[in-house]
């Protein structure tokens, strides 16, 4: 366990302060002793940190990433399994190998298993939901783990009822057989776009904002003129608009919340809908927005 562990480099954006206290359990009996010692100790999940927004005041209680032991992968037929701490790319490039189609997009994914359970994380057209059969939560009122139905979670549109001190330590999806050839051209052709429409490499916490039903969040904040605009050391990316990019030396996470207010506050005064947030904001108190 450690004390006043700054959040900030545990992030995609690299911004936000400290955790009081953070522990990194290595095996899930691990994990388990700390779930049984958290009492009423707030907890923060931490995958990658992509869409993750950290307060600059930090976060009051523990957070918790999964280490070693929670990445793997595997699979059975074909039915595949990986750790919570897994890297969704990761999974993508081995799945290839292991010639298993269904979970290509993850490859457009820069987060955890875990991580990507909880959000239904998706992109070019899949979502993590969509294949799943099975997942295994550990939590503090059971915290062994236990495997819960998918139909159990409440899956939508970049979202589940996962509650927020569930960590999820392993998942299963039942993919489909496939080339491996055919996988990997599809997982190169993905990984180009990205690299042609993103702002891959600068500091950034993924797409900011969901897309309104029947139109692009990022089509909806260039329209309004947006691309460009600073607050601090954060920008609206000149790349893509659903993106916010940072200078970390520059940069508050303040900053970006002001920036992500003012653009959600300008698109609907241009005409278009109040643009609901995907990233997830970290110790900033209730209402923020």
């Amino acid at each position: 366990m450690i004390e006043n562990q700054p959040l900030g480099p545990w992030t995609t954006l690299g911004v936000g302060g400290a955790a009081r206290w953070f522990a990194e359990p290595r095996t899930p009996s691990d994990l388990a002793a700390v779930l049984r010692d958290l009492g009423d100790t707030p907890l923060l999940v931490l995958g990658r940190g992509s869409n993750m927004l950290v307060a600059d005041t930090g976060w009051p209680g523990l957070a918790v990433r999964l280490g070693a032991g929670f990445k793997w992968q595997r699979r059975s037929g074909d039915v595949v399994s990986a750790g919570g701490g897994t890297s969704m790319p990761a999974l993508a490039a081995w799945l290839a190998t292991e010639g298993l189609s269904g979970l290509e997009f993850a490859a457009g994914i820069p987060a955890t298993v875990g991580g990507s359970v909880r959000m239904n994380a998706g992109a070019h057209g899949g979502q993590t939901a969509d294949l799943l059969v099975s997942v295994t939560v550990a939590s503090p009122a059971c915290p062994e783990g236990e495997e819960v139905a998918p139909a159990s979670l409440g899956f939508g549109y970049r979202r589940s009822s996962l509650p927020p001190g569930g960590i999820v330590v392993a998942a299963s999806w039942r993919l489909v057989p496939d080339d491996p050839a055919a996988i990997r051209a599809r997982l190169d052709e993905l990984r180009a776009w990205r690299r042609a429409t993103q702002p891959l490499r600068q500091r950034n916490c993924g797409s900011v904002f969901t897309n309104p039903p029947g139109d692009s969040a990022g089509r909806l904040i260039e329209a309004a003129g947006l691309k460009g605009r600073s607050v601090g050391g954060a920008t609206v990316s000149d790349k893509h608009a659903n993106f916010i990019v940072v200078e970390p030396s520059k940069a508050t996470a303040a900053d970006v919340l002001a920036l992500i207010r003012e653009v959600r506050a300008e698109v609907a005064a241009a005409g278009g809908p109040l643009l609901e947030p995907e990233v997830r904001l970290v110790g900033f108190g209730e209402e923020p927005w």
